[in-house]
């Protein structure tokens, strides 16, 4: 059964010869994250995890210990099992967690928890943080930037997929084996684990490519031609032993079948890339690259940037406004252009604070003469889109004014943010799995980030 929360304790009154109190910032964060509405959303979606668990069963960890345990994580940068650790050895953390003297809930167990708060609850959260933010922000000033948050992936090659696949496959076959090696004939070939040979192959490749000259050529198409042949082998035994599942129809059964239901398209979809792009030598679009078998959402990104040409993962729509306040974040589809998000973001920026910015800006990726038309047209009074290329002594002049001037110093504001978010591991490499995973991930960053960010200022006051 959900509970709320434990009978409150005042840890610090046990121990009143330390004289322990919580940092200004950590109090503010403590009281902010009193909000009922906070609570009851969060409480509103772990309750979908069992159709009675409002009223019946053994109690669970309550529901404010798992909120703030997760605020925790995000805002130390911590894992699972770091968190369970600091929060359990802390009478600070502990206090602020609404833990008191009871054990700290396994890394597990939060695990699981976490996984049950959906990207939408965490978008509603961050909205209602927002609103409470105009304590600290009046919305007048606008500046919207986009990032890349890139997903736990190594460096995809058509080798190391399909390495992973036949990786993959054959641990699968070897559970299948306990469940069918008795009723199947023929068990050796249908079981046979080809990851060594995958593995020797995809390091042959590796170390054909280092090396010039037609023997290394002829030894690199050689090696693909067999790792592929590999491939292909480890594919028609998956697709035996799925049909074999199939027909046995038992619990444990079914949830192989469901892993190789997931993971055997991957692998077709590997072995035909590979087949395209290694031996044939045809160009590949992005939008059609699988780059993990783990993490297939994950999309090529290329911003131009001179340290960093090719980013791997997905973009992230970011709007920002004065105070440091993140209003609203997207995971975008893909690399769309800049200038397609500008019109929802200052629709959304109405919506959270009712009049239109006084200021909107960004960079030259965003500017259009439609973008600024719709800004006017929305009631904004001051547009500072910069236009890329050439300008006319027209365009020069409006853009050399001093209003203008100072919004793009403005704007350059948001690249120091994007810089934090991911410097404390709010926008870092994703930890979660799958797309969802994503989303949840970058939910639970600019969260934490805007609580954070409140909770300094109001402490500063």
């Amino acid at each position: 059964m959900i509970i709320d929360r434990y009978i409150p304790v005042n840890l610090f009154e046990l121990v009143p010869k330390l004289r322990l109190a919580m940092e200004p910032e950590l109090a503010a964060l403590d009281q902010r994250l009193d909000d009922d509405g906070l609570f009851q959303q969060v409480k509103g979606d772990l309750a979908r995890r069992y159709p009675n668990t409002l009223a019946q069963g053994r109690h669970s960890t309550p529901v404010a210990v798992l909120l703030r345990m997760l605020v925790v994580r995000r805002l130390y940068h911590f894992s699972y099992a770091q968190t369970e650790h600091f929060v359990s050895d802390s009478l600070l953390l502990r206090q602020f967690c609404r833990l008191y003297l009871e054990p700290a809930p396994d890394d597990t167990t939060l695990i699981r928890w976490a996984a049950l708060i959906g990207p939408q609850t965490l978008e509603q959260l961050n909205q209602r943080v927002v609103a409470y933010s105009l304590k600290v922000t009046r919305g007048r000033k606008l500046r919207t930037d986009g990032t890349v948050v890139e997903t736990n992936i190594h460096h995809p090659t058509d080798s190391s997929l399909l390495n992973d696949g036949v990786r993959v496959l054959s641990r699968l076959l070897q559970r299948a084996k306990g469940l069918l090696g008795q009723e199947v004939q023929e068990a050796r070939a249908m079981f046979r684990d080809r990851s060594r040979s995958a593995k020797r192959l995809a390091r042959q490749i590796g170390e054909a490519t280092r090396r010039r000259g037609e023997a290394a050529q002829v030894a690199y198409q050689a090696s693909y031609q067999r790792l592929l042949a590999v491939a292909q082998a480890s594919l028609r035994q998956g697709e035996r032993v799925q049909e074999a599942l199939a027909a046995v129809g038992r619990g444990a059964s079914q949830g192989l079948g469901s892993a190789l239901d997931r993971f055997l398209p991957q692998v077709k979809q590997a072995i035909a890339q590979t087949r395209r792009r290694g031996l044939a030598g045809e160009a590949v679009p992005a939008g059609e690259k699988l780059l993990s078998l783990f993490e297939p959402h994950t999309g090529i990104i290329r911003r131009g940037k001179a340290d960093q040409p090719t980013e791997f993962g997905r973009k992230v729509w970011l709007d920002e406004v004065e105070g440091g306040i993140i209003s609203r974040y997207q995971v975008l589809a893909g690399n769309p252009a800049a200038e397609r998000q500008v019109e929802a973001s200052l629709a959304h920026h109405q919506r959270l604070f009712g009049p239109p910015p006084y200021l909107f800006t960004g960079d030259r990726g965003t500017h259009s003469a439609r973008n600024e038309r719709v800004a006017c047209e929305a009631g904004v009074k001051r547009v500072a889109l910069p236009q890329p290329g050439a300008k006319t002594a027209q365009r020069q002049q409006y853009e050399g004014q001093g209003w203008f001037r100072r919004a793009l110093r403005f704007r350059a504001g948001v690249e120091g943010r994007l810089s934090v978010l991911k410097r404390r591991g709010y926008l870092g490499r994703c930890r979660d799995h799958g797309e969802v995973g994503f989303s949840r991930w970058v939910g639970w960053g600019v969260l934490t980030a805007n609580l954070s960010t409140i909770a300094r200022t109001m402490a500063a006051r």
